[in-house]
């Protein structure tokens, strides 16, 4: 560390002790990566300590998306985040959104941080920030995500660095980071290009306290794919070769994929394939299936908004940075550039996304269980689904060990209309949805996704509401969340 920066150097217990009640924090960190580690171990620890003399306190989170235990889970469990947006994934974080013990804000990923900068929603007042390099000028150079972090550093009023030796220098270079004006241009044409800097530049006299760690995002790595994964993506690459034998599809489109096994089972089988031309990643989260893809020399770029690998993919990157010059492989961005709806537009993104619930006519539900328990979030879904040249939306076609359908009459919560969904995936089919009218969709759906259990159903409830309904889309809305019923009654939706 510079001599200059040295007077700031503070341990988490003393830097904690400078967050008031009240404090609207905004942090780095995107889906488990670069988000800070000490500091909010210490702040619950002094919160509690506070509330057992009788002194209230509480504070609100920003965060760019799910971010890990250290931060979220000990912040949720001291009871003292009043409010919480854009995203999470944490367990008690969505039991206190559930009890109301939080406010939580789900928005799109691509809104927040112009939403903030506006004054839409109140701007932080603090910021702790997971950083790699921070020079007495005011430099800051991130590690793994880029996230809402620039905004947070731009809008509050003091910051906390916690100055993270995990990564070395790893990640110096990797970021590229610009924040775009209400109307300016993003001049982004291909997806490793890159328009701003390598670091976030801010007032050092903001700087007021500098946490030395050397700790990794404590991500774990998701199941090998299943069978049920690899169906889907089967489908999905079959799919897509189908498109460029027809010419409706480019070979040097990117790719965005959402998180978990399905996205995984895609990447893996785009590696192993011989046929494959290589691919180049526009996309939110980079996790450790880009490595495949990689190690088969099958990568043009991979840029996205975090680097969100597991323990034994952090290892694996940071030993192969320079050696096998991965690092000119990645380009990290901020989640308004990486989820920019002009730049998906522009670039022609096949995106990839897994829902919750879709239904019969093509509306699909990512966040809310049985339409009022909230689930994780939107996320970046809606930014990618509603811009990109193709868009599947993935799911198993049951859940709990077949007590429920992920094919429904009607979403329980709609997150994504009939108009932002072209082709809906499960392991039981594809369902391309493009160019037809509702009564088609339906039954395209029903015979492609719908599993054998809950086809009879789903057919009888379509067939009723044409009998009965409109002839447009024939709804019937004394039978449409009957499926939700029984489920909430008998614990399955078959009863």
């Amino acid at each position: 560390m510079h001599p200059d920066l040295k007077n700031k150097v503070k341990t988490a217990q003393e830097a904690a002790a400078l967050i008031n009640n009240g404090e609207i924090i905004g942090v780095s960190g995107f889906t488990g990566a670069g988000y800070p580690k000490v500091v909010p171990a210490e702040l619950a620890k002094r919160a509690e300590a506070l509330k057992a003399q009788g002194q209230e306190f509480g504070i609100s989170l920003y965060t760019g998306a799910s971010i890990g235990d250290e931060c979220d889970g000990v912040l949720a469990r001291a009871g003292i985040m009043k409010m919480r947006l854009p995203y999470q994934s944490h367990a008690d974080v969505r039991n206190n959104i559930n009890k109301g013990v939080t406010e939580y804000i789900d928005m799109h990923l691509s809104h927040s941080a112009r939403m903030i900068r506006m004054g839409f929603v109140p701007k932080p007042t603090l910021a702790i920030v997971d950083a790699c390099e921070v020079t007495p000028d005011g430099k800051i150079y991130l590690t793994g995500c880029g996230g809402n972090t620039p905004t947070y550093l731009q809008t509050a009023e003091r910051i906390i660095i916690e100055l993270n030796t995990h990564y070395g220098d790893t990640l110096i270079g990797l970021h590229d980071v610009f924040i775009p004006e209400l109307r300016g241009e993003i001049h982004i044409h291909a997806a490793g290009d890159k328009i701003g800097k390598e670091y976030v530049q801010v007032d050092p006299n903001k700087i007021v306290a500098i946490v030395e760690t050397k700790l990794p995002d404590s991500l774990k790595p998701f199941a090998a794919p299943d069978e049920e994964s690899h169906a889907i993506a089967a489908y999905i690459l079959e799919f897509l070769a189908h498109e460029r034998k027809k010419g409706r599809l480019p070979d040097d489109v990117p790719y965005q994929s959402g998180v978990g096994n399905v996205a995984n089972a895609v990447l893996g089988t785009m590696a192993k394939d011989p046929a494959q031309a290589p691919v180049a990643l526009y996309t939110e989260v980079i996790q450790d299936s880009v490595f495949d893809i990689l190690e088969a020399d099958k990568l043009i770029i991979a840029s996205g908004a975090s680097v969100s690998y597991s323990l034994a993919g952090q290892e694996k990157y940071k030993s192969n940075a320079h050696t096998k010059n991965w690092k000119s492989k990645f380009v990290l961005r901020p989640q308004e550039i990486s989820n920019n709806p002009e730049i998906i537009r522009r670039l022609g993104v096949i995106s990839m996304n897994t829902a919750l619930e879709a239904d019969i006519f093509g509306h699909v539900n990512s966040t809310h269980v049985n339409g009022s328990r909230m689930m994780n979030g939107i996320g970046g879904s809606g930014d990618f689904a509603r811009n990109c040249l193709l868009g599947f939306f993935m799911t198993p076609s049951t859940a709990k060990g077949g007590k429920i359908s992920a094919i429904v009459p009607m979403v329980s919560h709609t997150d994504h209309t009939e108009h932002d969904t072209m082709i809906f995936v499960s392991e039981q089919g594809l369902a391309d949805l493009r160019g037809l009218a509702p009564i088609k969709r339906a039954r395209l759906i029903i015979e492609k996704c719908a599993h054998p259990t809950y086809k009879p159903l789903l057919q009888e409830y379509l067939e009723y509401g044409i009998k009965h309904s409109a002839l447009h889309t024939p709804h019937s809305l004394d039978k449409a969340f009957d499926f939700h019923k029984r489920l909430m009654e008998t614990g399955s939706m078959i009863g």
